[in-house]
């Protein structure tokens, strides 16, 4: 028999944040399905682990909070995977606007300026995927987290409107929505919400991550990748402008 040509056959890939946790997971699943992956971070130490262990990823380090790097990224990308993010928990009040600004540059403004860079190849070739890393947070909110939860509701905004120019060029553009996963940003965030919260921190896991969700797990990594291969894979053409839960049940109240 003879072997079905890889889905991401020719086809090459961006994704951010991928040094850990979401991005890294899936960068795996894109080189699994024989895409060229062009891997971003900020952390050059991760991206060379993760891509003396994967082949056919190439190591692009860039801080996405400069935006001048961000626009001289490569544009010939067929699949782009906004997944970068950063957290910060205080009270409105309290919340420095330097963080804020920070996190909306990071997480919603390149994004903004990825898409631009990349949509007219996409165009050009009549196929594109765009994949964003929302959250739960994207369709719910949560206190103390102002800049994360308004990056996340823009995000959701954005991804809708790629989709609506998109669709004439063969691109699409969808959300995908978990609840807490386990990655370094949310191990990092937990002493965070213990302080802000007043409780201890297996409390905060309890009732802070898991308290909304009927599934009482955090989400892993490769689930989130799993989905993303079904927003490139074959069954996506008229999947697009969606926001896919993956939140144990969260947004179900």
């Amino acid at each position: 028999m003879t072997p079905s040509t890889p889905v991401l056959a020719d086809r090459t890939a961006l994704v951010t944040g991928a040094a850990s946790g979401i991005g890294a997971a899936i960068v795996r699943r894109l080189v699994n399905d024989g895409a060229t992956v062009l891997a971003v971070d900020r952390d050059e130490a991760g991206l060379k682990v993760l891509a003396e262990a994967v082949p056919q990823v190439e190591p692009v380090p860039c801080d996405l909070a400069d935006l001048a790097a961000v626009d001289a990224l490569p544009a010939a990308v067929d699949v782009l995977v906004n997944n970068a993010g950063l957290q910060h928990v205080a009270p409105l009040h309290e919340f420095d606007p330097e963080r804020f600004s920070l996190i909306l540059r990071v997480m919603l403004e390149a994004p903004f300026r990825l898409a631009r860079l990349t949509l007219p190849h996409m165009y050009d070739r009549g196929w594109g995927r765009v994949i964003n890393i929302s959250s739960v947070h994207g369709l719910r909110a949560s206190p103390f987290k102002s800049a994360y939860i308004s990056a996340k509701h823009g995000l959701e905004g954005l991804s809708k409107v790629i989709a609506l120019e998109g669709a004439a060029h063969g691109v699409t553009s969808n959300c995908i929505n978990p609840a807490y996963v386990r990655t370094p940003l949310v191990e990092r965030q937990i002493a965070d919400q213990a302080r802000t919260h007043g409780i201890d921190e297996d409390a905060v896991v309890e009732q802070v991550m898991l308290g909304p969700v009927a599934v009482k797990r955090l989400v892993e990594p490769d689930e989130v990748a799993e989905l993303a291969a079904v927003l490139y894979g074959p069954a996506s053409s008229s999947i697009s402008g969606s926001s896919l839960s993956m939140d144990g049940g969260w947004t179900a109240h």
